[in-house]
């Protein structure tokens, strides 16, 4: 199974990329925030012949969800929305926690400080969720419920 993974922030959209056959995220850059975020998404969706997109999903620290949670849901759902509009099937969606992934991120990027621009702690931060992702229990399930649609 290939996935795509968003770090969707209201500036920048965090990209990575990972094969379940591989089990390692990779980061793939980042998209502005600029009206044209959506189309960026669909191309390299279809350039990485992905199979689903799993997107962070903020909460706060009691594990409620917030306004950046209610965003990223209306960001999925026109993402979703603009597959359809393009003639395409919307993709599956999952949704993996991105708490502290950010921290994490930049903690990865500590060492080369000039890679902790704006962008590079995004993508980063991609793949850390999707990390997070391919180390679920349930990903056989998930991997077995995409082949069955």
């Amino acid at each position: 199974m290939r996935i795509l993974a968003l770090d969707v922030g209201t500036k920048r959209i965090g990209v990575a990329f990972a094969d379940t056959a591989v089990r390692i995220a990779i980061p793939r850059g980042m998209v502005p925030v600029d009206g044209n975020e959506l189309a960026e998404i669909a191309k390299k969706y279809r350039l990485e012949r992905a199979d689903c997109i799993v997107s962070g999903r903020p909460r706060n620290n009691s594990g409620e969800e917030t306004r950046q949670t209610e965003m990223v849901n209306n960001f999925i759902i026109s993402l979703q929305d603009y597959f359809v509009k393009s003639g395409n099937p919307a993709p599956k969606v999952y949704y993996q926690d991105e708490s502290y992934t950010s921290i994490t991120a930049e903690e990865l990027l500590k060492p080369t400080r000039a890679d902790r621009k704006a962008g590079k702690v995004d993508e980063e931060a991609a793949a850390v969720i999707l990390q997070d992702f391919l180390e679920r229990p349930d990903l056989a399930q998930i991997e077995q419920e995409l082949l069955n649609e």
